[in-house]
């Protein structure tokens, strides 16, 4: 999608209005008909509104980042252990961008819509359509990523792929030696029970989902980005 028409939405406050009828949309899926957990919501509180990197397990394409958009809504209101009532999509908390594969984000008109709440669109390492192979990230999504991380939170998920235990991609690692962010790993359960894995229908009603936030990570930067990954995949339990 066009970055300038994107930069217009942004600035004209049509991104918040955008949060909200989304908002609207999801919340019955995510804490009517379904039960959701919220662990360490309330380390939220003391991040800045800036240079944050979540790095998480991935179960599907849209419901946990949406899941992740409504806590941090919730979490700008004040809120500490859950969501509630959804007042905070009267005025919601849009510095928020996520990493997204760009075929995903261009398969359909609801995902196209959901690329203006704040996807970072990439390649994929490896598209089982086309066959085409990517190692890591280029370097212009890598930039990409480092200048949205100057003025939003951005949530990746890298092993890129909803795999439970799918081996991390090194260009999370590479961002965060080069940016040096805060990085708050996110453990994540429930969401491909109670959500179809490409869209929001709802697979199982009454599902447990859970949410974990762990404490923001310390690394030794002098470290190979080898080594880095294996920290952040041990930190959002992907490893065996």
């Amino acid at each position: 999608m066009n970055r300038f028409f994107k930069k217009i939405f942004e600035s004209t406050g049509a991104k918040k209005l955008l949060y909200a009828f989304i908002g609207i949309f999801t919340y019955p899926g995510i804490n009517l008909f379904n039960r959701i957990e919220i662990e360490g919501m309330e380390k939220l509180h003391a991040l800045p509104k800036k240079n944050v990197l979540f790095v998480s397990n991935h179960q599907t394409y849209f419901a946990d980042v949406i899941t992740f958009i409504h806590i941090f809504c919730a979490a700008r209101w004040g809120r500490k252990k859950s969501l509630g009532i959804p007042y905070y999509l009267l005025w919601p908390f849009t510095a928020i961008k996520y990493v997204a594969a760009a075929t995903t984000m261009n398969s359909s008109f609801i995902s196209k819509l959901f690329t203006l709440a704040g996807a970072i669109t990439v390649k994929r390492a490896w598209n089982q359509q086309s066959g085409e192979k990517i190692v890591g990230l280029e370097m212009g999504e890598t930039r990409t990523i480092a200048q949205a991380l100057q003025n939003n939170w951005v949530i990746t998920f890298p092993q890129g792929t909803t795999t439970a235990f799918a081996p991390g991609r090194k260009g999370t690692a590479f961002i965060i030696s080069h940016y040096q962010p805060i990085v708050v790993p996110i453990v994540i359960d429930g969401f491909s029970e109670a959500f179809s894995k490409s869209g929001l229908k709802m697979k199982k009603w009454n599902s447990k989902l859970t949410v974990r936030f762990k404490d923001p990570m310390q690394f030794d930067y002098t470290q190979s980005t080898e080594t880095i990954l294996q920290q952040v995949m041990q930190a959002i339990e992907q490893v065996k």
